[in-house]
Formats: structure tokens, sequence, C-alpha cells
């Protein structure tokens, strides 16, 4: 779960009555710890920081941290412990020994397979399935991997110790340790796991790729000596763990590396050059004569959408990802340390922005910008504000496959965008060259094999062989794929497919009983979520944060105190003149208190 990095959402301090649940959840879930262990655990003096991340997956995960180390982290509403946690106490869990070399592969993200447990002579622990458990390494009590058995203990025995044993969440050396001070587990004898013996099993017995590996290793160190070097077993296992993070690292690295060889072999050099260019002027243009000193920090993606996309020339299309630089925040970091004529900084956790132009840079003051391309100039009020106008949103359909041979005659094909006055026009046409209005009833139209295959369904080919005009017009539509058209002022038009996604605004709880405004999608409809952000500060007096989308690159969320929904609704319909359609959540509004 922690093989790859996290990102943390907020850190905040342990109230005093979250502190007292924490206590209770501590020890229903770890019984075996004494009452002064859980005040070491838990203190009631000492700081205790709550922070909330989300893993790679998209997981919401709660970590507690004391003294800079996680203790615990809740998944599920489930507590369980970091290793720095069980370092302290090692026994407070069911624990299953392995060899060195198997935790190698626990840390590379796979599960503990029982061809790789050491039986010890007392036996195994009895657990239950699903029941939180620890790895630990052969003749060492320090807990090395945290998890959940895959099996009951009876269950295990009566499998023949094969198949998966322990499904791993956390170990030493991942992101999770990492996240604390990141020290090495202590040597803790085990006289009962010393004498253990691994039981004998059939090599051509296949478990899978994770457990034929674990087999393998233990297969490997068969033949060392019980209740020597336990030391070194627990010093190999560090070692190899964190070579087992290097290579991965560099096989990461690589694969970055063989992805990008893969798009520059489409890309031709010179066409990379040209690209180059292109970004080049784009982005000095939009510096000289778009940005104002008053609009910094800005965004780097409204920077891009905003500024240097409407600096493109007629006729050519700004592709970062055809350059050489790839991504934006490379060509802006080279920009900052080759040419410093801009400052780059990261305001909110994974969000860059332009916080420093500087406008007297040689690069900058020799460029000259060429005509300026035909778009609508964004017109500015008194007090040097943008004056905001709505997008032009016109509905529009993509000719399908399904579609495309009633549009042949009228020679569009697959992916042609039409409005639906030409689609009307088309289909009115064909349906008049082939003579298939019905003569008696003029609003009725005959089916012909074309339309048949087109327009209906299996169950329906026997059934209608007539249809109205309207219902004509409305099959049609349906079948093919849905286009948006976005024109704001000051850009380029901009064609998305699918359903229009709304301006979403959502109340969200955070804390004992604290309520926050979520605003989405506001990038889709041309307003800059620093400006809107910042109108809802003036108007609420309250605080207002900016934070990225979840699962996304450059699309970013506006946080603001309360329940301002009502607020919000007023600034987006009344000051920006967003249409009511396009805004989901207004009906969560709080209503008047009734007299």
């Amino acid at each position: 779960m922690f093989t790859k990095a996290f990102r943390v959402k907020s850190n905040t301090v342990i109230k005093g009555s979250d502190r007292r649940k924490l206590k209770v959840d501590v020890s229903t879930a770890f019984p075996l710890l004494s009452e002064s262990e859980l005040s070491e655990v838990v203190p009631n003096k000492e700081e205790i920081n709550v922070v909330k991340v989300y893993a790679h997956k998209g997981d919401a995960i709660t970590l507690y941290v004391l003294h800079k180390n996680p203790l615990f982290f809740e998944l599920e509403k489930r507590l369980y412990p970091t290793v720095y946690m069980l370092w302290q106490y090692p026994n407070v869990l069911p624990s299953f020994a392995t060899w060195a070399p198997v935790i190698q592969k626990i840390a590379g993200g796979a599960d503990l397979m029982l061809p790789g447990v050491v039986v010890p002579s007392c036996g195994l622990p009895e657990v239950r399935q699903g029941e939180c458990c620890v790895v630990k390494v052969v003749g060492n009590e320090a807990p090395m991997a945290v998890g959940i058995a895959a099996m009951s203990t009876a269950e295990m025995s009566s499998a023949g110790m094969k198949g998966r044993g322990v499904s791993v969440l956390h170990t030493f050396m991942d992101n999770l340790w990492a996240y604390g001070d990141k020290s090495c587990p202590a040597l803790i004898s085990d006289a009962e796991t010393t004498g253990g013996e691994v039981l004998n099993r059939d090599e051509n017995n296949e478990e899978g790729e994770g457990g034929e590996e674990q087999e393998t290793n233990v297969g490997e160190l068969s033949d060392c000596p019980n209740g020597q070097g336990v030391d070194q077993e627990t010093e190999k296992a560090c070692a190899e763990v964190e070579g087992l993070r290097l290579t991965k690292c560099e096989s990461e690295n690589k694969n970055e590396e063989e992805e990008e060889v893969n798009l520059d072999e489409q890309i031709s050099p010179q066409g990379k050059d040209e690209m180059d260019a292109l970004l080049l002027q784009c982005f000095l243009h939009a510096l000289k004569s778009k940005v104002k000193k008053s609009e910094l920090p800005l965004l780097t993606s409204s920077f891009l959408r905003n500024h240097m996309f409407p600096c493109c020339p007629n006729g050519k299309q700004l592709d970062i990802k055809k350059s050489s630089y790839k991504k934006l925040s490379k060509f802006l970091q080279t920009m900052q340390q080759q040419h410093r004529v801009v400052r780059v900084k990261e305001l909110t956790k994974g969000v860059e922005s332009l916080v420093e132009v500087d406008w007297k840079n040689p690069v900058l003051r020799s460029f000259r910008a060429p005509a300026e391309p035909h778009v609508e100039e964004v017109q500015m009020t008194e007090d040097g504000e943008k004056t905001y106008h709505p997008p032009e949103i016109t509905i529009l359909y993509s000719v399908s496959a399904r579609v495309e041979p009633l549009f042949r005659e009228a020679n569009k094909r697959k992916g042609t965008v039409l409005q639906p006055g030409e689609v009307r026009a088309i289909i009115t046409e064909y349906v008049k060259a082939n003579e298939l209005v019905d003569e008696n009833n003029k609003n009725y139209v005959h089916i012909n094999p074309i339309l048949c295959d087109c327009l209906l369904e299996k169950s329906e080919y026997h059934e209608v062989s007539i249809l109205k005009w309207d219902d004509l017009f409305s099959r049609t539509l349906s079948k093919m794929q849905e286009c948006s058209q976005f024109v704001i002022a000051g850009q380029q038009p901009i064609m998305k497919k699918g359903h229009i996604e709304p301006i979403d605004i959502t109340v969200a709880s955070r804390g004992s009983n604290k309520k926050v405004t979520l605003i989405k999608n506001l990038e889709m409809y041309g307003l800059d979520p620093i400006d809107v952000s910042a109108a809802l500060q003036h108007r609420v007096q309250a605080s207002a944060v900016l934070h990225p989308v979840p699962g996304t690159k450059d699309k970013v969320l506006v946080q603001i105190q309360g329940n301002q929904i009502q607020q919000v609704g007023n600034l987006l319909l009344d000051r920006y003149h967003i249409p009511r359609k396009y805004i989901q959540g207004l009906e969560k509004a709080q209503k008047g208190k009734k007299k």
C-alpha cells in the first residue's frame, strides 16, 4: 500500500476529544498493551498530529504521528500499527517468521506466501482470517511488516502450508516508514524462532508467482545453521530491502526514459525544434502582453490555458508533449534556471504557481510579439480586474460508426462534428433522395435496410417499419457521439466529447462539526480558481484555499470555510452569469429560518 509515494491532504494537531477516542480505539485494537504502555503511545500532554493522506491508488488513510514518527494508520475505520510502534512493543500482535530474502520480496510489494513461513517448535500463532498480524525475520522479534491474515491458522495447516499467508499493508523501508525518522529496527532475540525449522515441501508444486518466489528463497536458505547469525539475518534484510528500493527507483526511471524515447521516435527532430520555438514564442508573448503584475501569483495551469494558448498563431497548435520538454513544469524550470525569466514555486502541495516575472530580463525585453491572433481581447474593468464573459456553449454531435452509412451520401465520415440543424438537414435530404416519405401521411418515414441497421434495436427489426419525423431525428442524435464546443473570451474554441461536467458545489465535514464548501470544474468555464476564491473571501469574510483534485494533473478545487452554497451560487449566477443548468448542488443550500 505504501510502496509508492502518498499525497498529504492535511496535517493538524489532535483535539482533546479525538485523543480520548484514539486511546479507546488503540486499547480495543491492541488489548495486550498495559495501561502504562497505552499512556506512552497515546500520551495525554504531548502533541499528536493527525495527518490525512491519499495512497497512490486513491485510498484515504489517516496517520497518527508522535515525535515525528507515525505510530498508527487508519484504513476503512480500522486501526493498524506501524513498524515504529511495533519496535517498541513487538508482542502486541501475532507474528510469522521468515527469512531475509523473503522480506526483500515483501518490501517490493509482494504478500507473504506460506511456503516462505518458518514454523517454530511451538507451532504457528493462532489467528483468524482478516486478523491483523506482523512478519519478522528469523531470530529477531522486531517486526518488519504489518498485514492481514489471508486465512486462519487451521486453514493454513489444512492447506499444507501453501497459498497466501499474509496480505501485507506496510513494511520497513516503505514510504510510510520514510515519513518518520527512518530509523532501523533493533535486535530483539527470540529463542523459539531461532530454533524453528522450515517445513519440507515439494519444489515442483506451484502456488502462483509470489509463492514460487518465496519457496525458492526458503530453499536457498535451508542450509543456514539454526540459532546462528541472528543479527546478521536482520542486517542482511535491511541491506537487501535498501538495495531493492534503489533498484526499483532505477527501474522506474528507466521505464520513464523508455517511454520518452518511444515518443521521441514518433516525432522528428525538426518537429520537436519547431514545437520548442512555438512554445518559447507563446511563453514570451504571454508574459509581455497578457500577464499583469496584479495577477501574480498565477497557477501554471491557468497561465498555460488562459495566456499561452491564446497567443498561439492561427493555423498552429501548441502541444507541449510534442516538444523536447514533454511537460510544462520542465519547460518552466528551464526558463527559471537558464534564463531567469520567471520564478516558479509550489504554494500549495502539488500545485505550482508563477510567483515572479523579471520584466527587465534581456530575453523578454528583446522579444517582439508577432501579429495578435484573431481572438477576442479580454476587457479590463477600471479596478484592473478581468471582465468575465460566460462561455458560449454549443451542443454538437459527432458521426459515429453506427450511423456513418446515413451520412456517406453527404460525404460526412466517422468523427465529423455537426450541429443539430445540419444533422436534421442531412437526414431530410437522405429520406427524400431515397423516396422514403409515406405517400398517404407525410408525417411518417418508411424504414429501409440502412435506417434499420443504424437506428433500430435488434428486437425492433421485425416490428417497426415506419417512424415519425421527430422520432427519426431523435433516434439519429441518440446514436451519435455528443460533443460540446466552449467559446471563451480570449481563447480559441475548445471541443470536448461527452456530456458537459457542471460546476460542482458540495459541503464536506472537517473534524468535529466543522463544515467546508468545495467547488470543482471552474476551469472548464474559463473561471480562474484563484479569482473565484478571492471573490468569495471578500464576500463571506472566510478563509479559502486551493487543493489539487485527486486523480487529475492540472485541476484544482476551491475550499472555503463554512456552508457557503448560497453565496457561491449567487456569485456564479449574478457576477459570472453562469447558466443555472451548468451549476450542480444549489439545491443543497441552507434555507432561511422560519420566523
